[in-house]
């Protein structure tokens, strides 16, 4: 799949880069953050990881893989990862940044920028993402870009030895360009 480049002023979304891997784990080393991620997302966060992680994304041919540039630096990552078989039309986003730039604005503005580049570039149709019941900063972040609450799966995530409920949030295309004020005919183009 196509790896856009899109520049949001203060901030770049961009494909990673090997060169990328001391950024990364100056970003990624960080508990707070992991504790918010699915456990393939490792705590401590090393330049092997890095370096292993960077290599799996740069041969990935499906999925949009995006790192989140601020200040010329990688500071976190976007992807969106398409399902399969009957959920072909289905994408999973998910998304990282460095707690250094936490309540700037910067993941609802990337959040945004990817719900936009999915309807308008992608074929996929719905996008939905999983949060941890303690990560409401998440659950903002979506709804800033219109997705809703569609389920609490109750105690269905082990995370840190605690079995915690998982929240299941939403956006249907037809909805997004209704709710932006795009024609339906738009955004039928794909990568």
């Amino acid at each position: 799949m196509h790896q856009p480049v899109i520049d949001l002023k203060h901030f770049i979304l961009r494909p990673w880069r090997p060169e990328d891997d001391i950024m990364l784990v100056k970003h990624a080393n960080n508990p707070r953050i992991a504790s918010n991620l699915r456990d393939g997302f490792p705590n401590p966060y090393t330049l092997s990881d890095a370096r292993s992680w960077l290599k799996l994304v740069g041969e990935n041919r499906q999925d949009v893989i995006l790192a989140i540039e601020v200040n010329g630096e990688a500071s976190g990552g976007i992807g969106l990862y398409g399902l399969k078989d009957v959920y072909r039309y289905n994408v999973e986003i998910g998304y990282w940044l460095s707690e250094r730039y936490w309540g700037k604005g910067i993941m609802s503005k990337a959040v945004g920028a990817m719900v936009e580049y999915t309807f308008t570039r992608t074929s996929w149709f719905r996008i939905f993402a999983c949060i941890f019941e303690y990560n409401p900063s998440s659950m903002r972040v979506l709804e800033k870009s219109g997705f809703k609450r569609e389920a609490i799966h109750r105690k269905a995530v082990m995370k840190d030895d605690r079995l915690i409920d998982e929240y299941l949030y939403a956006l249907l295309k037809d909805q997004w360009l209704v709710s932006s004020g795009r024609s339906a005919s738009a955004g039928s183009s794909s990568d």
